[in-house]
């Protein structure tokens, strides 16, 4: 592809493309900015015009897929419906789903080793998403008594560890290679067992 230069109009655009892509053939370190450049079709110093290194380009990607990630849990959070709990459960299901749709942006989120907290746009994203899931195991713990209620922001953090793990251990790579169960069977049956632990719900639910 030939080198269309700085004033190339979606610079931004095609070296995301270029990055994401390299960042799931390779990893986040396994690339340069110049080979995501050349990939994108433009001059090394043009990207250098929008970013320092590698890091800036995989921040933004994280950043890109924080917010998309925040919106897809909103929006099954709110299309959950009719239950509290399934809204809840709508929610892991739509972390798996941005999983597989989006394999670069993931890793750039949670496999980079970029600082969620090192940029404040991120930081806010992230929290965003997280906010989604505390505010769903709000509202489905808030018939509890309160001295038995367990935290919101630890349910929370209970079911975002649990979705990330299955992900990471079974929908990571070609169906059925690494479990003889689907990812969306594992998390729903761990969500119901942990939530039943807590007497959230009956066994009967």
């Amino acid at each position: 592809m030939p080198k269309r230069g700085y004033h190339h109009g979606n610079l931004r655009a095609a070296l995301m493309d270029a990055a994401l892509t390299l960042i799931e053939e390779k990893g986040p370190n396994g690339f340069t900015l110049s080979e995501a450049a050349k990939n994108a079709g433009v001059t090394p110093a043009a990207v250098y015009r929008h970013y320092q290194g590698r890091e800036d380009l995989i921040a933004e990607a994280a950043l890109q897929g924080f917010e998309m990630f925040a919106d897809l849990l909103e929006y099954a959070y709110e299309t959950g419906q009719p239950s509290d709990l399934a809204s809840f459960e709508a929610t892991g299901r739509a972390y798996l789903a941005f999983a597989r749709r989006h394999p670069g942006h993931y890793v750039a989120m949670f496999e980079s080793g970029i600082s969620i907290n090192a940029n404040p746009d991120l930081a806010r994203a992230s929290k965003r998403a997280l906010g989604v899931l505390e505010r769903a195991a709000e509202k489905l713990t808030a018939h509890i008594p309160a001295a038995k209620r367990p935290p919101a922001t630890m349910v929370a953090a209970h079911i975002w560890a649990m979705s990330h793990g299955v992900v990471e251990l079974f929908a990571r790579g070609a169906p059925g290679t690494k479990s003889p169960y689907p990812p969306e069977d594992l998390l729903e049956s761990g969500i119901g067992i942990y939530l039943r632990g807590l007497g959230l719900i009956t066994a009967d639910s």
